[in-house]
């Protein structure tokens, strides 16, 4: 989780894990009722109103529906899918890295993306690619629950890989704009 040592909020005492996706919901409700499991929906919430209710559990596992990079995200796909201009991803770059450096919003230990094969193109190549890549196996493809008690989502949240930690956002936030669709990664093999 990245925060600066100023920040208004300690970090998750837990491990945090963000369900980003169409089902987020549903996957959500999976997950409700398991000892040692909190829950949170936060999506469309403020980033700082997100933050504070992340810092507030003091569960082992810690999951929500939140994205602290919806914006980015959005930025990037559009720059590439030609809706939107450099400026527009550098201004939302800016705004996340402010929003990290406050800490008034929180990079999750893991993003569980639901059915990322059913996502457009674009929007797939930044879950499995320019996120992705920072942190190959903090980023984890699933599908969408099928029952209210689907066991695959639970088996899933307590099998998480153990990896090296995100890199701190200000490393390579700023480049997303090289990251190019089908070929992030490439250049450093």
């Amino acid at each position: 989780m990245a925060h600066s040592d100023t920040s208004p909020f300690a970090g998750a005492s837990g491990t945090v894990v963000a369900i980003v996706g169409t089902e987020s919901a549903g996957a959500l409700a999976t997950l409700e009722g398991i000892p040692g499991v909190e829950t949170l929906t936060l999506r469309d919430a403020d980033p700082a109103i997100a933050a504070r209710r992340i810092t507030a559990c003091s569960t082992p596992w810690i999951v929500h529906d939140a994205d602290p990079l919806e914006h980015v995200a959005a930025a990037w796909v559009e720059l590439y899918e030609e809706r939107a201009t450099l400026g527009t991803l550098e201004v939302e770059v800016e705004t996340a890295l402010a929003h990290f450096e406050e800490g008034t919003a929180l990079m999750p230990d893991y993003y569980i993306v639901l059915d990322p094969d059913a996502a457009d193109g674009t929007w797939r190549h930044w879950w499995c690619g320019a996120l992705g890549f920072r942190a190959p196996r903090r980023v984890l493809p699933a599908a969408s629950p099928s029952t209210p008690r689907d066991t695959a989502m639970r088996r899933m949240l307590t099998t998480l890989p153990t990896s090296r930690p995100w890199p701190e956002p200000i490393s390579w936030l700023p480049g997303l704009a090289f990251e190019i669709p089908d070929r992030v990664g490439l250049r450093d093999i």
